[in-house]
């Protein structure tokens, strides 16, 4: 969430966020409920401060108190079992409202107020051309025996599938080569060369499988809670399956202190995520883009508030980086306003063109949250100078192991069905080239 004192002192600012990401936000209600609390506030604690006193002196009366002490006693008690409860109700309004103020985009977000908004501002590579007719992911899956979604529904229901053969090796080998990739420094020196990222720390990620379930506060503290009908709650428990891995990594360190020489720290997790796809009704419904239960590689990261935004840049040459070694046509997409989110200050999309769709579709997101997140999950860092500061965060994808799946199938079909693998994942897949 925003600082409220930022809010008071960048009206107009705040009230560009609301409107360009379309939330409805009672500014002027938030402004007066600060107010509010913070004259109930200083009037409490002058109450307990006359209370303290009050009650110094009545030890201090030598023997029994007199009247007058014990009456402005009661009077300070009375008072304050009315002032107590009022503030109690009021912050409990000011935080929902304070929660509810989206974070400022940068200057270079572009305005807009539906997805179609978003601009396309990259093309990387050709779309594919084919001698023949290309089949869908769904089609060669199907024929391949990789994917059953008959029996996923038998046994679960809609949106579910196995995944079988040499798919789930395919998955393995992606897995294997973005974890590698990422966890060698050299690597990441040459995506901060390519795109003149000077000054940035070249540490590369620490891999963590996390929980799969988190609580939820923590889920809330996030930002991330919200559609709550888009998520799968635990029935009779405060536990909440997971809709990514940045949801389980950006919160491990809530309540911490970084040193600041120990920054970035960067994460790179992998987790089987859950959403429930809510308003997407028949919508993707054949063959494995939209899912209620998925696999990702996610990064997530804490910086410095001056680095973060070259952390963020970071992030988005990584993902081109992967993309470009797996040699799949792609775009970049500078998202809109509305596009980005509530809790972002910014937001990039990657889109891989998928010739059994003809069209790009998303495949990679990367998310610069400044330090909205950390305000409300506490994690700060101390700076060489012993002042503490909130840390920001970032988030993005490595892969959607569906999808970027379902891109190589597409991509890489030969009219048989079988499957050319990418060169650069051939090693992980004792160096088969062809499934």
């Amino acid at each position: 969430m925003l600082d409220i004192n930022y809010i008071r002192d960048h009206k107009t600012d705040v009230e560009y966020a609301i409107k360009s990401k379309a939330c409805e936000v009672d500014l002027n209600r938030l402004l007066e409920l600060d107010d509010k609390r913070r004259k109930l506030t200083q009037k409490i604690e002058e109450l307990r401060q006359k209370r303290n006193k009050n009650s110094d002196e009545m030890k201090t009366s030598g023997g029994k108190p007199s009247p007058e002490l014990i009456a402005h006693g009661k009077e300070i008690k009375q008072e304050l079992s009315k002032l107590e409860p009022e503030l109690s109700e009021v912050e409990t309004d000011y935080l929902k409202l304070l929660k509810s103020v989206p974070n400022i985009p940068e200057k270079d977000v572009p305005f807009g107020l539906t997805e179609d908004e978003n601009q396309v501002d990259e093309v990387i590579g050709e779309p594919t051309k084919f001698s023949f007719t290309p089949k869908n992911h769904y089609e060669i899956g199907t024929l391949r025996d990789w994917i059953d979604k008959e029996r996923a529904a038998k046994v679960t229901g809609a949106r579910f599938a196995y995944i079988k053969g040499d798919l789930v090796k395919l998955q393995m080998a992606i897995v294997n080569f973005v974890i590698n990739s990422l966890t060698d420094q050299k690597i990441i020196k040459t995506v901060i060369d390519k795109y003149h990222l000077e000054g940035l720390s070249d540490k590369p990620f620490t891999p963590v499988l996390p929980p799969l379930m988190l609580r939820t506060e923590m889920y809330d503290d996030m930002d991330r809670l919200e559609p709550r009908e888009d998520r799968y709650k635990i029935e009779g428990e405060e536990l909440w399956l997971q809709g990514s891995a940045e949801h389980v990594l950006g919160s491990m360190h809530a309540g911490e202190i970084f040193e600041e020489e120990t920054l970035p720290i960067r994460y790179l997790g992998y987790a089987t995520s859950f959403r429930q796809e809510a308003g997407t009704y028949g919508k993707d419904m054949e063959g494995i883009i939209r899912m209620h239960q998925f696999d990702k590689l996610e990064m997530e990261s804490f910086s410095t508030k001056e680095t973060s935004r070259k952390e963020h840049e970071l992030f988005v040459g990584i993902q081109r980086w992967l993309l470009e070694q797996l040699e799949l046509p792609y775009r970049v997409i500078k998202k809109c306003t509305f596009d980005i989110g509530k809790p972002d200050a910014r937001g990039i999309d990657m889109e891989v063109w998928l010739p059994g769709q003809d069209k790009y579709r998303e495949t990679h997101t990367a998310d610069y949250m400044t330090d909205y997140q950390s305000r409300r999950l506490n994690t700060r860092v101390r700076r060489t100078d012993g002042s503490l500061e909130l840390v920001h965060t970032n988030d993005a994808t490595a892969f959607a192991l569906g999808r970027i799946m379902i891109a190589i199938i597409e991509n890489y079909q030969n009219e048989d069905a079988t499957i050319k693998v990418p060169k650069v994942l051939q090693p992980y897949l004792n160096n088969k080239e062809v499934l």
